[in-house]
C-alpha cells in the first residue's frame, strides 16, 4: 500500500509534504516508535529527517523504540542507528523526558499509534510528555492517527480519580472514541497542571464511524500482542483479564482473543456463554499452552472470543459477562490479583472498585453494566468539542 493508494492520510503522511521553517531550524525531539509509520511504512523518525525536521533526539514509550519489549518490562537507554539519534526512555519508572534534554529543545512531536483503549499506555505517556512540555515552555506537536475502533463507539465506566495510574490518567470511558490528536485536546483544557502550547496536525480523509480496515492503511503493529487489528476490537474488554488468575492470551499466537486457565472448563463455559446471545460475538472452546506471561508452559482451557458483527459488539460488556459466568463455573478460583496490599490491578484497569465488588458479591452482570449508560452519554456530549473529525 503506497501514500497514494491509502484513503486515510495521518499526522505524519501531512507534515512530512511541508516541514515547518521552525523544525527546520530548531532542534527537535520526537516521542514515538518504529510502529508510528508513513502510508509507505516509512518511521516517523526517518521519515522527518528525509524530509529536512532537525530531529535530534527519540523518545520511546513502554515496549520501547524498535516495539520489542513485553508489557510492563523497563525501557532502557539506546541508540538507533539508522537516524544516528539517542533513544531516551520514557518507561524507566520516570515517564517523562529528562530535564537535561529537554532544556536543549526548541520543540517536542509526538506521534503514537494509539489503539483506542484508554490503559493502552501510550495515552499516558501524552500526557507525561505534555506536562513536562508545559512546564519547560516547549511546544508541542501532536501528528495524529486515526482510532483504529473508530471515533463514534464510546463504552465502560468514566476512571474515577481514586484509581488514576499509567493504565488510565483521563476521565474518559474505557473505549473512548478519540483520537490521540482530541485526547491531547482534552488533556491540555481539562488537566490543571497541563495548558501548554499544543498543536494538532490532524489525519487527512478519516471519518468518525471509519473502522481500521476502511482506512486503506497496513495494520503495524503498535505493541508485541497487539499483532492484528482483530486484537485490537476485543482488546478494551480482555485485557480486563490481566487483573484476574486468568490467562489473556499472553505468549499465544492470539492474545487477548483467547482466555481460559488450566482448572477452567471450557466447554462449560463456552456453552453458558453463548446461551446468553451477546450481540455480535461468538465463543469457541480452546485449549492452549501460553509460552509466556499467567501460566506459562501449561495446558488450558477456556474460550476465543469471536466477533461477528463488530458494529454491535460490546467488547467492556462482553468481558464482564464472560467474567461473571467465569465464577459462576469455576467459583472463586476466578478471582482478582492485587498490585499492592490495598489495591487490585482490575480496578485501575475498569476504572473504579464498584465493577469488581459487584462481580464479588455475585450481582448479574446485566445489573453490574447498567450503571455505564448515564456516564457514556455524558462522556459524548462532552467529548464533542474536542473532536477534529465529522462522522
Amino acid at each position: 500500500m503506497s501514500a497514494q493508494g491509502a484513503k486515510v492520510r495521518s499526522g505524519l503522511d501531512v507534515i512530512v509534504r511541508s516541514i515547518p521553517p521552525s523544525w527546520r531550524k530548531g532542534r527537535v525531539g520526537l516521542v514515538s516508535n518504529t510502529a508510528a509509520t508513513t502510508a509507505d511504512l516509512v518511521d516517523a523518525a526517518r521519515a522527518l529527517k528525509e524530509a529536512g525536521a532537525n530531529v535530534v533526539a527519540l523518545f520511546a514509550p513502554e515496549h520501547g523504540y524498535r516495539v520489542a519489549q513485553a508489557a510492563g518490562e523497563p525501557v532502557g537507554p539506546t541508540y538507533e542507528p539508522r537516524t544516528g539519534l539517542p533513544v531516551y526512555s520514557l518507561y524507566n519508572g520516570d515517564f517523562a523526558p529528562p530535564s537535561g534534554v529537554l532544556n536543549t529543545l526548541t520543540h517536542l512531536v509526538v506521534d503514537l499509534p494509539d489503539v483506542g483503549a484508554r490503559f493502552y499506555t501510550y495515552m499516558s505517556t501524552l500526557i507525561h510528555t505534555l506536562r513536562s512540555a508545559a512546564a519547560a515552555g516547549i511546544p508541542v506537536t501532536v501528528l495524529d492517527r486515526p482510532n483504529p475502533l473508530t471515533g463514534v463507539h464510546v463504552e465502560g465506566p468514566v476512571l474515577r480519580p481514586a484509581f488514576r495510574s499509567f493504565v488510565g490518567m483521563l476521565p474518559v470511558p474505557i473505549r473512548h472514541g478519540l483520537t490521540l490528536g482530541e485526547l491531547a485536546r482534552l488533556a491540555n483544557s481539562t488537566v490543571t497542571d497541563l495548558n501548554g502550547e499544543v498543536e494538532v496536525i490532524p489525519a487527512q480523509g478519516w471519518r468518525r464511524h471509519m473502522w481500521f480496515d476502511a482506512t486503506g492503511r497496513i495494520w503495524v503493529p503498535p505493541s508485541p500482542n497487539m499483532p492484528h487489528f482483530d486484537t485490537a476490537l476485543v482488546y478494551p474488554g480482555t485485557c480486563l483479564f490481566e487483573g484476574t488468575t486468568l490467562s489473556e492470551g499472553r505468549g499465544t499466537p492470539t492474545p487477548f482473543q483467547v482466555i481460559g486457565a488450566p482448572w477452567m472448563d471450557g466447554d462449560t463455559w463456552e456453552e453458558r456463554l453463548n446461551r446468553l446471545t451477546l450481540p455480535g460475538v461468538r465463543f469457541r472452546s480452546v485449549t492452549f499452552i501460553p509460552c509466556a506471561g499467567k501460566y506459562a508452559h501449561q495446558t488450558c482451557y477456556g474460550v476465543q472470543v469471536h466477533v461477528t458483527d463488530r458494529d454491535v459488539f460490546q467488547p467492556v460488556r462482553t468481558a464482564i459477562a464472560m467474567l461473571v459466568t467465569a465464577r459462576d463455573i469455576a467459583g472463586e478460583r476466578v478471582a482478582f490479583v492485587r498490585d499492592t496490599v490495598t489495591t487490585y490491578v482490575f480496578d485501575h484497569l475498569v476504572g473504579t472498585d464498584q465493577v469488581r465488588q459487584g462481580i464479588e458479591a455475585g450481582h448479574s452482570w446485566e445489573t453490574i453494566v447498567s450503571s455505564w449508560q448515564e456516564e457514556e452519554a455524558a462522556f459524548r456530549r462532552k467529548a464533542e468539542v474536542y473532536h477534529l473529525y465529522p462522522e
